[in-house]
């Protein structure tokens, strides 16, 4: 079934291959700031649980106004490498593993190249609606496919 109604950015499977070191190093960096935030809520959490607990307690306002402030950090970093990679035309399919989705024409119909961090080489693909276990080895189309869809002037 032909995909008419998709309206972003199409990619070769050379384009979307050559898009992976600057793509990595965003995921990297998105992956990063995650797991930064991830600790400094553990950390604020803890810290409010011993309040509650204690019914009270003395605190170090400045070191707790350091870690709101590099919490707030870190979401603008994560948001900041995601967006680069939406404005590439990439999908973000699950920051926790790296997995990227680049949209695809063959056939006329819009499919999906996958990659996950970790990965040399794209190498798989699916449907739209296939998702990750729906991955198949890229075959010959995608590797001869260097025609980009026709845009009316």
């Amino acid at each position: 079934m032909p995909d008419m109604d998709f309206e972003g950015k199409h990619f070769t499977l050379d384009e979307a291959q050559s898009l992976l070191p600057v793509l990595e190093a965003l995921l990297k960096r998105a992956i990063e700031a995650k797991q930064s935030l991830e600790e400094i809520q553990q950390e604020i959490q803890a810290l409010s649980t011993r309040i509650f607990l204690s019914g009270g307690m003395f605190l170090d306002v400045e070191q707790l106004r350091r870690r709101r402030a590099a919490h707030d950090t870190h979401v603008q970093q994560a948001k900041d490498s995601l967006a680069e990679i939406e404005a590439i035309g990439v999908q973000v399919k699950d920051l926790d593993t790296g997995l990227l989705d680049f949209p695809c024409l063959i056939d006329g119909e819009t499919v999906l190249l996958c990659w996950k961090m970790g990965e040399e080489r794209i190498e798989y693909w699916h449907t739209l609606d296939g998702g990750f276990r729906g991955r198949q080895p890229v075959d010959e189309r995608f590797k001869t496919n260097k025609n980009k869809p026709e845009r009316p002037n």
